[in-house]
């Protein structure tokens, strides 16, 4: 007869694999750290064989809560900076420092992060972007841009519960631009988001993935190009900032005149 003790081993055993677990969208766990592994050991040698990626800053992630942490970096492509930051976040997990070059890292992902997307990013580029929005895609409707070119829209008013839901539990990573273009502005939502979840929110300087990549990410147009990762230390935006406050203060942390 198996013993109560014993059954507690099995059942902490599921619970760190994320066996019967979801996330607050209706995902299962366990096949959201598959993903994320097998995502990681193919975009690996992307970041670390034919490129090097540069990182600074992780020691402010060390001691954040598991939970209501909004990362906002800057965009250069569709998929290899979120891919980018997740080996980060994996490997701050595990205890590393400012690397990712201990892949071991990749055998147990933090399973509590997600990234925001535009719908048809995800839904309309092929199989690829599919799967990977199984590793924690927030989709909403972009009210600006749809297919390529501008539009105006209804606010998808559906995306900051999302987000806020996602924040609940755990990390999110949303792009305050809202668009792979160089040097464009900053989203006034993104301030609406802070304002509304009061998050504490990490600025992220991104650098080299556009030279690196093609636009998606997920072809590399330059081999030996040095990838910049720095966060910025974590912020607690007071409740009475202003939205134009909480965008100059996130324009000067990301520095987005100074990326390529």
């Amino acid at each position: 007869m198996m013993t109560e003790s014993k059954l507690g081993k099995i059942f902490q055993f599921m619970d760190t694999l994320g066996l019967g677990e979801r996330d607050p969208f209706g995902n299962p766990i366990l096949f959201k750290r598959i993903v994320m592994m097998v995502l990681g050991f193919i975009s690996y040698n992307r970041l670390t064989v034919y490129n090097k990626t540069k990182i600074t800053g992780t020691e402010h992630l060390e001691n954040l809560p598991e939970q209501g942490v909004l990362f906002l970096p800057n965009h250069q492509t569709y998929f290899m900076d979120v891919v980018t930051l997740y080996h980060i976040f994996f490997s701050v997990k595990w205890g590393f420092r400012n690397t990712i070059n201990y892949p071991i890292y990749l055998m147990a992902p933090r399973s509590n992060l997600f990234y925001v997307a535009a719908s048809e990013t995800m839904k309309n580029d092929g199989f690829l972007p599919r799967v990977m929005a199984q590793a924690g895609a927030i989709l909403v409707n972009r009210s600006w841009r749809a297919e390529g070119v501008d539009v105006k829209r209804e606010v998808d008013l559906a995306a900051v519960e999302k987000i806020g839901k996602g924040l609940k539990f755990g990390w999110v990573i949303s792009f305050p631009q809202g668009t792979t273009r160089a040097f464009a502005p900053l989203r006034k939502g993104t301030a609406h988001l802070i304002k509304g979840e009061n998050p504490i929110v990490v600025p992220v300087r991104i650098n080299g993935f556009r030279r690196a990549f093609d636009k998606k990410g997920l072809l590399i147009k330059k081999r030996n190009t040095t990838l910049t990762v720095e966060f910025r230390e974590p912020i607690r935006f007071d409740s009475e900032a202003t939205t134009e406050e909480i965008l100059e203060r996130l324009r000067q942390e990301i520095g987005l005149e100074h990326a390529e």
